[in-house]
Parts: structure tokens; C-alpha cells; sequence
């Protein structure tokens, strides 16, 4: 994550583009290290969220409203009573510090002008929101820093206020050349990491974007850049500052697989690529929203699933061990008929045996070869024969028996990766309930007791609409996959799936026309995404009208038997076609 100063940067001047000149209206504090002000300024209602969180330090517009409690907290009631009806006079940013200042004008009790500042530092454990008087003493803080806390400030009414220089970083917008080689060339670490240890506001991912578009390996020691590599970098360093001190933000989010995984307000060319999808957005306040309610989503589902993946990987490991040793097992039978063959020589040629010999040689019949065959010395030439014959009956009940044994193993697995699969899909905590009641049903999770209703089962399947208006169905988990396939599909429908790997059933819904080239692509890289091979470029597709898939028997379900399919080669992707069902 990005919240760096650049960041900051897009964020001061939209907050002083809309805030400017702006009456607070209310001031509430619904979590202890958080504050919602109502501002109105141009005819127009604006809400902005601050939080001081120590894991989630954030500052944005919102239209959600977030009840404080009943009682304000004191914090909350000293603001009502100085800045209440308060009018927001600047907002601005120290440098490229990750802080911002609210000049704030309101009148005292007498009824004459004053200026307060509202100060809020967005530096992760140590963020917070202080409050001020003109010449900078501290009136209170949402979190108080005592120096038991921090030797470098306290944060308490009463103190001045100061911008803690823990580290001696410099300004980044008007760093000079020498400067410039003098703090970054002299640095005997990576140049990456050079740019935003030894420069204010730079995060890590900025400072490998600098060095992407300065064409220089970020992982180079910064102490051994050239002079004219330093010049470059400084140059490539110079024009972004000049964006940022331009206001020219371009705000985006870069998604991998519909998964947010950074931000920024300047284009992150170094994460360009098939892998990556970039999102553009018009205002940095909607794609923070945007962006940590994604993220907080799929938090919350791997947060809820934990205990479903570990049940199942739990599950997974133990039979991959038991497959390991029944194919091991397996593999000591193959020797079998050869102890079959011996025995067979034996009762043939044992007439040559004068009694107390150590081996038989003799021709094989079989491959015409001359073979020697070992033999126990204290045994005629026909118990060392029934010898042999026992061994090869009990390896050939052990093959029999491991071979029934390591299919169900094997089946076991499948059905353990398929419903991991389905984990990896699920968006909602509904996704997970169909999951549970499968893992119930086959007895990783101990069954309800008897007084306990089962749950309503509420997750749909995915539904899509395919650039020539067909209706793609995809199945979230193997309940769904099933009923698909043998209650939604129709015999001339079309089915994908996934080549060998688990997957999501595909259903294509034909109402009896037939299927142009585009949907058939479409529909395979839905089959692709919702696979085990998601992560890869490539995924080979099988495809075939529903007529021809037939239930496994004795099969989890969702696992089915088919022939004479067709095969594409398909690469995972989203984008190719239209959420027809927006309640998915």
C-alpha cells in the first residue's frame, strides 16, 4: 500500500479544492481514534473520515454516516465547543510530509476571531489527530504520547507542536543535484531503497517506480551508480516531483485477479503487465474507498474461511502422505511375477537338484534367457517352488487391495482440491456455508446435533452475459457445480471445465441457437479463472455439449465422466465478459 506523501499530496489538494472557505456543520467520533466531520461549502453536504488508526491511518470523503456514541468522548466534545460552526480557511501539507493542516477560524466565547489548527499525521502505529492554537501549543490529541511512550515527542496538552525528525531525510521537491548525489550516491544500499529512506514521503513501491522509469536496476547498490546514472535518476526524480507540484495526479488502484493489491495517485508503470489490471479513478477519496472496501472484503472471507482451509489442507496433507506410501506399496508388488516365474522354473527343472544348493540356473521359457534363481538351502527343490508361489499370491492380494485403495485416495484428494478451489472463489460469507455443509456431509466437520436447523442456503451461482447475449452460468463450489450440470443445463447446452485440474462448472444456456466463436472464448476463460489454474497464463479447457457429461458413479458431487470432448487453450480473465447478475 502506497499512503505515502505523492498520496498525501492528491489528497491536500482535493480536501483544499472542496473544504476551502467550507462551515463545519457536526463533529462526531465514532470509533475512539476516529472523527466524522459534516462540512458544507457550496450548496453542497460533504462528509470526510479521518482515522488516526494504528493499522489503518486513513482520510477520505464518504457518503456513508457512521453513528458516534451516546456520549461524545472528550476529545470530540473539546472540537464541538472551539470549532463547531467553524469555517476551514486553508488545508495544507508540510513539504511531502504525511500530514495535513487544517487552518481552521472560528469565534470564542466572546465573540471574537480565533484560529485553531487541526492537525492529523497519517504515519501508520504513529498516527494521530492534534489539536492546536495558532502559535502551535497543543490543546489535546485523540491519542496522548507521554515521553514514557516516545522519548522523541510528547503529544499532551500544553506541549508545542513539532514535526518529530526521527531519521534525516530530505525535502524531495526542491533536492538539488548535489544534494541529490550526495544523499542517494553515497548510500551503500539498493537504490530503491536509498530513494525513500533518505527522501520524505517516498514509499518502497515509489521508489522502485522511479528507478523503472529511469531504466536503472532498483537493487543496485546506490554507491555504485555513475555520475550521468545519478544525472538520469535525479532528472526522472525531478519530473515526478514536477507532477506532484502540479497537482497532475492520476489516481489507480492495481488489481490482480479482481484483487486489490496497491494504489496510487501517478501511474505504476512497473506494475504493468498481464497480470496486473489497472483502475483509474477520478478522485482519490472514492478509490481509497473503493479501494479498502475491497480489500476489507476479502479480508473479512479468508478471516471467516481460516478454519475451512485449515480443516481442509489438514486434511489434503494427511492423504497426499497415504497416497505417497500406497504408490510406494504399490510399486514393491510389480516384483510379483517374477516369484511366480520362479516358482513355475522350479517345479520344471527341480529334478536337477541334488538337495543343499545355493541357486538354480536354468533357461526362462519365457524370454529365452538364462536366469538364476535363488533357493533356501534347507528346503527340496518343491517347498522352495511353494515359497515362491506364497509370495507371489500375498504381493498379488497386497496389488489387488492397493489398487482399489489408492483410487479411493486419490478421489479423496480430488474432492479435497476441488472444494479448496472453491475457497480460493468465495466472495460472501454465504459462499462458505454450502462449503461447510459439504465438509459435514463427508465428515471433516462433526455433524449438527440433531436439535440444530440447518442453514438457509442463500450463495448463487455466478451469472454472466456473453458479448452475443448468452446467458454463462459458473458454479461457486461442487452443491452448485452439480446443480448445474444435471438440473440447469439443458442436452444442447455447453459445458467447460477446467483440463485435470479442479474447477468451476461452466454452463453456457444455448436456447437453441447455435454458439458463435466469441462466446465459446468467453466462456473458457471464465473456466479458466474459476480453476485451480487461475495464477497461470495458460489453461487447457475441456468442452462439450451437457448431453454427453455423465455423474461419475459413487462420485462427490460435482465430479463427472465425459468423452469425446473438445479442448482449447485458454487464458483466465474477467474482462471478456458481462456481470449479468449484479446480486452475484
Amino acid at each position: 500500500m502506497a499512503f505515502d506523501g505523492i498520496v498525501i499530496a492528491n489528497l491536500t489538494r482535493d480536501l483544499k479544492t472542496k473544504l476551502e472557505g467550507g462551515k463545519i456543520n457536526k463533529i462526531a467520533q465514532p470509533e475512539k481514534d476516529e472523527l466524522l466531520f459534516t462540512i458544507k461549502n457550496n450548496r453542497e453536504t460533504l462528509r470526510l473520515l479521518i482515522s488516526a488508526s494504528a493499522s489503518l491511518p486513513l482520510i477520505y470523503f464518504t457518503e456513508a454516516n457512521k453513528p458516534g456514541p451516546l456520549t461524545a468522548p472528550n476529545f470530540c466534545m473539546l472540537l464541538r465547543k472551539h470549532i463547531g460552526s467553524g469555517r476551514i480557511l486553508k488545508v495544507t501539507q508540510p513539504g511531502l510530509e504525511r500530514i495535513i493542516e487544517f487552518e481552521i477560524e472560528h469565534l470564542d466565547e466572546l465573540g471574537d476571531i480565533c484560529r485553531k489548527c487541526l492537525i492529523v499525521e497519517l504515519m501508520g502505529k504513529h498516527s494521530n489527530i492534534i489539536f492546536c492554537k495558532e502559535d502551535g501549543t497543543i490543546l489535546d490529541s485523540i491519542k496522548h504520547v507521554s515521553a514514557q511512550i516516545s522519548s522523541v515527542r510528547e503529544v499532551l496538552p500544553g506541549r508545542s507542536y513539532f514535526i518529530p525528525h526521527t531519521t534525516d531525510k530530505e525535502n524531495p521537491l526542491d533536492i538539488s543535484f548535489e544534494t541529490f548525489r550526495q544523499v542517494i550516491g553515497c548510500t551503500p544500499t539498493p537504490v530503491q531503497k536509498a530513494l525513500y529512506v533518505k527522501l520524505t514521503g517516498i514509499s518502497p513501491i515509489m521508489g522502485t517506480e522511479i528507478c523503472h522509469l529511469a531504466s536503472i536496476d532498483g537493487e543496485r547498490s546506490a554507491n555504485e551508480l555513475t555520475e550521468a546514472e545519478l544525472l538520469h535518476l535525479h532528472h526522472t526524480f525531478m519530473f515526478l516531483m514536477e507532477d506532484v507540484k502540479e497537482g497532475h495526479f492520476i489516481p489507480q488502484i492495481i488489481y490482480r485477479r479482481e484483487e486489490p493489491v496497491e494504489f496510487a495517485s501517478l501511474p505504476l508503470t512497473c506494475m504493468e503487465g498481464n497480470e496486473y489490471e489497472t483502475r483509474e479513478f477520478s478522485d482519490i477519496s472514492q478509490l481509497l474507498e473503493t479501494y479498502y472496501a475491497s480489500k476489507n472484503v476479502i479480508t473479512r472471507i479468508r478471516q471467516k474461511s481460516v478454519d475451512l482451509r485449515k480443516i481442509v489442507q489438514t486434511a489434503l496433507e494427511r492423504n497426499y502422505k497415504k497416497y505417497d506410501l500406497q504408490i510406494k506399496q504399490l510399486k514393491d508388488t510389480e516384483k510379483r511375477d517374477k516369484y511366480k516365474v520362479y516358482g513355475e522354473l522350479l517345479n520344471t527343472y527341480g529334478y536337477e537338484l541334488q538337495g543343499g544348493e545355493k541357486e538354480l540356473k536354468c533357461l526362462n521359457y519365457y524370454t529365452n534367457e538364462k536366469v538364476k534363481i535363488p533357493l533356501d538351502t534347507q528346503l527340496t527343490a518343491r517347498e522352495n517352488a511353494q515359497k515362491f508361489f506364497d509370495k507371489y499370491n500375498k504381493l498379488k492380494r497386497t496389488y489387488e487391495a492397493l489398487t482399489d485403495l489408492t483410487k479411493e485416495t486419490s478421489k479423496e484428494i480430488q474432492h479435497l482440491e476441488s472444494i479448496s478451489t472453491a475457497l480460493d472463489i468465495a466472495l460472501k460469507e454465504d459462499d462458505l456455508v454450502q462449503i461447510k455443509e459439504e465438509l459435514m456431509e463427508y465428515g471433516y466437520i462433526r455433524r449438527r446435533a440433531p436439535g440444530n436447523k440447518k442453514p438457509k442456503i442463500t450463495s448463487r451461482p455466478f451469472h454472466y452475459l456473453s458479448s452475443d447475449g448468452f446467458h454463462i452460468y459458473v458454479g461457486k463450489n461442487n452443491y452448485q457445480n452439480e446443480e448445474l450440470t444435471f438440473k440447469l443445463a439443458s442436452g444442447n447446452d455447453w459445458w467447460f471445465h477446467a483440463k485435470g485440474i479442479p474447477g468451476s462448472h461452466v454452463i453456457v444456456k444455448t436456447e437453441g441457437r447455435e454458439l458463435p466463436d466469441r462466446t465459446f472464448e468467453e466462456a473458457g476463460a471464465l473456466a479458466a479463472y474459476y480453476s485451480k489454474g487461475r495464477n497461470s497464463d495458460k489453461v487447457e479447457i475441456d468442452y462439450i455439449q451437457k448431453k454427453h457429461v455423465k455423474k461419475a458413479a459413487g462420485g462427490a458431487p460435482g465430479f463427472v465422466i465425459y468423452h469425446t470432448n473438445y479442448s482449447m487453450v485458454s487464458s483466465p480473465n474477467l474482462e471478456l465478459v458481462e456481470v449479468f447478475d449484479k446480486g452475484r
